[in-house]
């Protein structure tokens, strides 16, 4: 989308809300239709054992000075209410025009991640931006194939010395998300007012991330092992400066952002997920990610997976390949369990369910190699409402792999190996006592359940409507 054009067709984010508002209570119906069978509520909590909470007095005050709209909502390590968190819509009137505008680029660059973004508390909430918005950058670079190599890689080296560099800016790129490059002035200009500690996490991590695309250039992904370092350089590297960036707010204790084999499989999971899905789209984009170790026992060519005769090698080598992405689990659930944020907590669960779901409509699945599998929008919103205490993130993952068990063909290569991950899962996710029940829930936060389904469905529409017209001619 041509840069020009972007104030022209974006509104406050207040205005957005605003109309989602509005929409919202016209289409509870819809809402309800879409989320009934699936909101839950936990038992109450039981005392002890957890930070102290801010008055609601108190928590009303920092709301309104940061724009924020306070909830009741659960906590991420117990399953039910009586804590207050604050979903986060910034304040468009304290912004100065260039982080305006970096939220404005956010929200066209990434309809998955905003919401969670915008509902980081404190400051944190414009390091991750910015942290997003620079990964973007890069990312655009190396997703462009119009760019020859000799153009790519010096950029792709030198990239994190860029936000020193007040007008550098890159006006060649043909990817859809150019404007991050066009304008990257404006997103430097947002990087250098950050706290020096975010900043160094930040050059830090656009560093390691530029030469490890760069080294991928010029290669395919052959073995497991090269699979795992392409996934760090490109998701691992994201999963270990987010959590530094935690840590570094003081909104998550240091061990957090100290344990990168964690934060790194956090990374690996989401990433490996995608690939998997992608797979067609990447086909048809010159692009390939699986590993050779893996797919070469299933046909001579990658490309030959997409054949109607090779469905059914093509289905074993995509079952193994879910098996492997399915190993990151227990270091997924360990992690989330170490968060004590509720903002942060959203931010990093959300889409790691999400993951799990779509792994679970992927497993088995001839359509991936037909189109992209995706869960669906109904399902995203539920799992966002959902996916907010330790409890229901269990549960959540405990519904999943039990949809892929009884999937498990006995003929595939890689069923014991898949049998054996699920079954690890399972054990984890009844570790720690019962699973809340993802079905029942009490009446008197029926109402509040209903609004909510509803604000976040009329979100997501919007968004992706502001995204098409951003996108169109």
């Amino acid at each position: 989308m041509p840069l020009g054009t972007v104030d022209d067709h974006s509104q406050p984010r207040r205005k957005v809300f605003r109309q989602v508002w509005l929409m919202a209570s016209t289409n509870c119906k819809v809402a309800v239709s879409l989320f009934k069978r699936t909101l839950s509520l936990g038992p109450a909590q039981k005392p002890g054992g957890q930070r102290s909470l801010l008055t609601v007095s108190r928590l009303q005050e920092r709301g309104l000075k940061e724009g924020r709209t306070v909830h009741k909502c659960f906590t991420p390590q117990s399953p039910l209410v009586c804590k207050l968190h604050s979903v986060t819509l910034p304040r468009q009137d304290s912004m100065s025009d260039s982080l305006r505008t970096c939220f404005t680029y956010l929200n066209q660059t990434s309809r998955s991640f905003a919401p969670v973004i915008q509902g980081l508390d404190g400051e944190l909430r414009n390091a991750v931006c910015i942290f997003y918005l620079v990964l973007r950058a890069l990312d655009t670079v190396e997703d462009d194939m119009t760019i020859n190599l000799e153009t790519k890689i010096p950029i792709l080296h030198n990239f994190h010395t860029y936000l020193y560099q007040a007008d550098w800016r890159f006006t060649e790129s043909k990817e859809k998300d150019r404007q991050v490059l066009e304008d990257f002035p404006t997103i430097s200009l947002e990087f250098r007012s950050l706290a020096v500690v975010y900043q160094e996490i930040i050059v830090d991590i656009c560093r390691k991330m530029g030469m490890g695309m760069a080294e991928f250039l010029e290669k395919q992904v052959e073995s497991l092992l090269e699979w795992d370092k392409y996934c760090h350089y490109v998701a691992g590297l994201v999963g270990i400066g987010l959590s530094q960036l935690f840590s570094a707010s003081e909104l998550e204790d240091l061990i957090v952002g100290e344990d990168t084999r964690l934060s790194n499989s956090m990374g690996l999971f989401l990433q490996k997920t995608n690939i998997i899905r992608d797979y067609l789209e990447d086909q048809l984009e010159g692009r390939e990610f699986w590993p050779r170790e893996v797919w070469s026992k299933y046909g001579k060519k990658l490309s030959d997976l997409a054949k109607p005769e090779n469905i059914v090698p093509a289905v074993q080598c995509l079952n193994e390949l879910v098996t492997n992405a399915l190993q990151h689990v227990p270091d997924v659930l360990l992690y989330l369990s170490r968060l004590r944020n509720q903002s942060v907590f959203n931010f990093c669960a959300i889409p790691q369910v999400m993951a799990v779901a779509t792994l679970a409509a992927c497993y088995n699945n001839h359509q991936v190699f037909k189109g992209v599998v995706k869960i669906r929008k109904g399902q995203a919103v539920t799992l966002m409402m959902e996916a907010t205490n330790m409890q229901a993130v269990r549960a959540i993952v405990y519904q999943y792999v039990n949809e892929i068990y009884p999937k498990i063909p006995l003929t595939d290569p890689s069923s014991g190996r898949t049998q054996n991950i699920v079954s690890t899962v399972q054990k984890l996710s009844l570790s720690n006592g019962p699973l809340v029940s993802r079905h029942g829930f009490s009446p008197i936060y029926l109402s509040c359940a209903m609004l909510l389904a509803a604000l976040s469905w009329q979100y997501l529409s919007t968004v992706q409507a502001s995204e098409e017209v951003h996108t169109s001619p």
